[in-house]
């Protein structure tokens, strides 16, 4: 999920993973403040209220202060979402954090991962079978060896004994022949079926790693691969860069948390969708607050927030109970990206409201907020997170989609062999088609031909990784 080119190759990218995690560390400092500016047109819609961008153009609200005011390309809204997290890291001064295992999926690793303990501890049993002492037959101790016990009696040349897998070796033992290839007589001696080869199926005391070895190195994201390697090298927490902080707030009078909608009234998608989909981002969602189209209410929910980040759904047009600009003008904000040339979504926003906090507004119709949390949140919450940018990649589009004829568009489309099939519900108030896709394509302004090769943005519960765990 990054804007094209901005990850040429691996080096790059573990810069900017490195340079990410020494900003939890570093003292304050100030990044560029790159002011894009323009009005939003949208609001919340579900919502289809006051949005008026659909995909074709729309008239921009009117700017007394700024006569010149334009839209920020695409790619330049994402790159301007990462230098403002980027200068929000360096002025908070983020601390890592102890997190227990259980808690720690999906967070990045802020110390080295190195081994508590040899792996294995002791020289282990690879399989079930039987511990044997030089060469067969042997004879077979009655009492067998299980994992979790403690320390068995050496073994005496043709001897054997029952072990299971992960139990400990017997001192002096040769091997470990197989369940499957050993027989006994009528006597009871074991004899093997095949030749026996000095150490075979035995894991010796730190054949994967010696106590004090590094294991990942700092920026790994962790997975539940390097929770399993963790636990098992001793651990039972890690150090790790926190959580970004976020707080949703959701704007509009029309609309209904339960039922049908009626009377004008519509469902909110958002409040319900917003959540787990930061989640899947990388972020703690500390609240969802429902403040309607109460000016004072979002006045208050805004200047007494703690979080890192707030994201707004709707009101971000400049109509009479649209109140995300009038409020940002109060309390001073700077408007780092006012508008961008995107479509769906073009009314987003990110303003800075501390040198430490943020707010991105999101446009109400529910497909432009996904464009907007993908193009804004994502790489805001990745960079706070100190998570690597995923590497671009593309895929042709196995039809042509229509393009707006300045802007980017994002098309909602599923994955099928070696190509992208554009989905039909794309329009900015629907979710039909985001609810079946598997990426957002970013079609260039113009439009795509089919067979044409276009960038996608993983969503992250497609991707089989680390976003499918939204708790």
């Amino acid at each position: 999920m990054t804007s094209p080119g901005t990850r040429a190759d691996a080096d790059a990218e573990d810069l900017d993973v490195e340079e990410a995690l020494a900003l939890v560390r570093e003292t304050p400092g100030h990044g560029s403040h790159d002011n894009g500016s323009h009005g939003s047109h949208g609001s919340h819609g579900s919502h289809g209220r006051r949005d008026s961008h659909g995909g074709h153009g729309a008239p921009a609200p009117h700017h007394p202060a700024d006569a010149h005011h334009q839209t920020t390309p695409w790619p330049e809204a994402r790159a301007t979402a990462e230098r403002a997290a980027r200068t929000a890291a360096r002025a908070a001064r983020r601390t890592p954090v102890a997190v227990p295992l259980d808690a720690a999926l999906g967070l990045t690793l802020a110390a080295p991962l190195a081994a508590l303990t040899d792996l294995p501890s002791f020289d282990t049993s690879a399989m079930d079978g039987w511990a044997v002492a030089g060469p067969g037959p042997w004879a077979v101790r009655d009492e067998g060896v299980l994992a979790g016990h403690a320390a068995p009696a050496p073994l005496i040349d043709g001897e054997a004994v029952r072990i299971a897998t992960g139990a400990r070796i017997p001192p002096d033992t040769t091997a470990v022949l197989r369940t499957e290839h050993g027989r006994s007589d009528e006597r009871g001696r074991l004899h093997p079926t095949r030749e026996v080869v000095h150490g075979q199926d035995i894991r010796p005391r730190g054949q994967e790693c010696r106590s004090g070895d590094q294991l990942l190195p700092v920026g790994t994201l962790a997975t539940p691969a390097v929770l399993g390697l963790a636990a098992a090298a001793g651990y039972d927490t890690l150090t790790a860069v926190p959580r970004p902080r976020v707080d949703v707030l959701v704007l509009g009078d029309e609309l209904l948390t339960q039922g049908l909608p009626h009377d004008g009234l519509i469902r909110d998608a958002l409040g319900p969708m917003l959540p787990p989909w930061l989640r899947a981002l990388g972020a703690e969602v500390r609240t969802v607050r429902r403040i309607g189209d109460d000016a004072k209410a979002l006045h208050r929910a805004v200047t007494t927030s703690e979080a890192d980040l707030i994201v707004t759904t709707g009101g971000t047009a400049a109509g009479p109970v649209d109140h995300v600009h009038p409020t940002l003008r109060r309390i001073g904000a700077e408007l780092l990206v006012d508008g961008v040339k995107a479509r769906p979504g073009h009314p987003m926003l990110l303003a800075r409201l501390k040198d430490d906090q943020h707010l991105v507004g999101l446009p109400g119709n529910p497909l432009a907020a996904v464009s907007g949390l993908l193009t804004l949140a994502e790489p805001l919450l990745r960079t706070l997170a100190a998570r690597p940018a995923p590497e671009p990649y593309t895929l042709p589009l196995r039809d042509a989609v229509h393009g707006h004829p300045h802007d980017t568009r994002l098309v909602p489309v599923v994955l099928r062999g070696e190509g992208a099939v554009p989905l039909r519900y794309n329009g900015p108030a629907m979710l039909r088609g985001i609810a079946a896709a598997d990426a957002l394509a970013v079609v260039p302004p113009g439009g795509a031909r089919s067979g044409q090769e276009a960038e996608l943005l993983d969503l992250p519960w497609a991707t089989g990784g680390i976003g499918v765990c939204f708790t």
